[in-house]
């Protein structure tokens, strides 16, 4: 059991610095962070660091690598005192979420000092081991004062994803509300207007959803059949849908003079091309040779999907590695990361940061005999 990383490294938060200090910016294949020996690892990312839970049998605690403020350099593995016997933690440029049994705590993380800026306590009838980070009971944490936002019980949230300006939330009965900045179409309700309180997501109404993503300015959805829906700005091909910009990269790359038509030039090859920048309403995406989506997950112009076979794919903005293609080439298509088939392996997580992805995984054998024995528990 591994987790692995790849795409922006410029703060070390994947792989440290070598022996002289040099920090490598790009890595475009998978490189392992950690193997799981006794433990549970839970990663959240930012732009500029990472956050891993580490569960073990003597307790928990958080581990931050990349950029902290009032650091000299980059930190590595770094222990977060205060982390003690949390049981979740979320972190964003500037501020460290904590989750306890009994309250939440907001951190600024610097050096020399932590401070702590905010304190929420909750007590164990409120259920609240039941709701992931950024949810608490009654509202959810944003990495900004006030920190706490309310939510309308009415609501039953199961889960909440945070975009760059907008979220993401799904209830209980597998319904989707969304509210925010809507000018890339994030919000999916087919305008480019903002919604200050939440709103159904009338395009996604009667089918059940069992997973939602946001991204920089797009969001994702998987329904509980396996199929994956995704709306807003698709500017990098982060929707899964052709991206003209993507296209005029391509030509340029393979010195191909011939230019992509804009709207009123002649008709050419070309003429039944359709590229889409902005996608206001939710659209089915068709993952290549797939039949079931299990996790989607929204980097700031990447996403990358969980099949149900454990096969790992990614699709968008790629400059800096982030698609785990051995190369920096962005693409509009959804394509397998070949090197977690290659190996063997049953994808099991993904986490996506602004410009990075971390990924758990498992050896295919592993999880079969995992699942062999979950299904003999069941019956006995």
């Amino acid at each position: 059991m591994s987790w692995f990383g790849f795409g922006f490294n410029g703060f070390g938060q994947i792989r440290p610095a070598d022996v002289s200090g040099k920090v490598n910016c790009k890595v475009s294949t998978p490189v392992l962070i950690s193997d799981l020996c006794g433990s549970e690892w839970r990663i959240s990312a930012c732009w500029s660091s990472r956050a891993c839970v580490i569960h073990t049998d003597s307790g928990s605690h958080v581990c931050v690598s990349g950029f902290v403020c009032g650091s000299s350099g980059q930190v590595h593995e770094e222990i977060i005192p205060e982390s003690q016997g949390c049981t979740n933690a979320s972190i964003s440029e500037r501020y460290l979420t904590l989750r306890f049994t009994d309250r939440v705590e907001c951190w600024e993380i610097r050096h020399p000092q932590n401070n702590l800026v905010w304190r929420r306590e909750q007590g164990p009838s409120q259920n609240s081991h039941a709701l992931a980070l950024p949810l608490v009971p009654d509202g959810y944490v944003i990495p900004r004062s006030p920190f706490f936002c309310p939510l309308s019980p009415k609501l039953c949230a199961v889960s909440l994803a945070l975009g760059t300006e907008h979220a993401v939330l799904l209830t209980a009965s597998g319904t989707v509300f969304t509210w925010g900045s809507g000018s890339h179409g994030q919000l999916g309700h087919g305008a480019l207007t903002s919604q200050e309180e939440p709103q159904v997501l009338e395009a996604l109404w009667g089918v059940p959803i069992t997973e939602v993503s946001a991204g920089g300015w797009h969001s994702a959805s998987v329904s509980a059949g396996g199929d994956l829906y995704m709306w807003g700005w698709n500017e990098s091909g982060q929707l899964g849908l052709p991206s003209k910009s993507l296209k005029e990269e391509k030509l340029r790359r393979t010195g191909n003079t011939e230019s992509v038509l804009n709207e009123g030039e002649e008709k050419s090859k070309d003429e039944d091309e359709v590229f889409i920048s902005i996608q206001a309403f939710p659209a089915l995406v068709d993952v290549p040779h797939v039949t079931e989506i299990i996790r989607v997950c929204c980097g700031s112009r990447h996403t990358a999907a969980i099949t149900g076979s454990g096969d790992l794919y990614t699709w968008g903005w790629g400059q800096y590695g982030q698609l785990g293609h051995a190369s920096e080439n962005s693409t509009d298509e959804p394509k397998l990361v070949e090197y977690f088939h290659s190996q063997d392996m049953c994808v099991k997580d993904v986490i996506c940061g602004l410009w990075n992805t971390f990924v758990f995984a498992v050896s295919k054998k592993q999880s079969l005999t995992t699942a062999r024995l979950q299904d003999k528990s069941l019956l006995s």
